[in-house]
């Protein structure tokens, strides 16, 4: 996480970041909401509906707990901790949003191929919770394709 590493920059402000990029690039509505697993974001834009997970730390994390040295932080210093990996997630999440549709309006890419894994189907599931199954058992089963053809004979 290099890039947010060390950000001083609030939970609240990358949130609305977020909605700010997202909504000026095209989405006509933006949603946010959170829990003690995580938070999501969903949007409509492009005529797709697409939504983010976003696991966020869990308080009692042994890294919150104890500094580097080992000791045991005060209960002070153990929310500072936490509250940085939050900013730093959030972050994180929102140069990840920023950079797929700077793609899309660059014509690098297109909205469907950028978002693709978090599209969500009429089913509520995303395009990623559908296909990541079927993803591990063609390389469990072994029925992958070679990467590069063999001989022709």
């Amino acid at each position: 996480m290099a890039y947010a590493k060390g950000t001083e920059v609030s939970v609240a402000k990358s949130q609305a970041e977020i909605q700010n990029i997202i909504m000026r690039y095209g989405a006509t509505t933006f949603m946010f909401g959170q829990s003690l697993d995580g938070a999501s974001i969903a949007f409509e834009a492009k005529g797709r509906r697409v939504q983010f997970f976003l696991p966020l730390p869990k308080k009692d994390e042994r890294r919150f707990l104890v500094d580097g040295r080992n000791y045991r932080r005060t209960p002070e210093k153990q929310h500072i901790a936490w509250e940085q990996a939050c900013r730093e997630k959030w972050r994180s999440l929102c140069l990840c949003i920023k950079a797929k549709l700077e793609a899309v309006d660059a014509g690098i890419t297109t909205f469907e191929d950028e978002f693709m894994a978090h599209i969500v189907m009429p089913d509520g599931l995303t395009v990623g919770q559908h296909i990541r199954p079927r993803i591990a058992d063609a390389y469990e089963s072994g029925t992958m394709l070679p990467m590069l053809p063999g001989p022709t004979q």
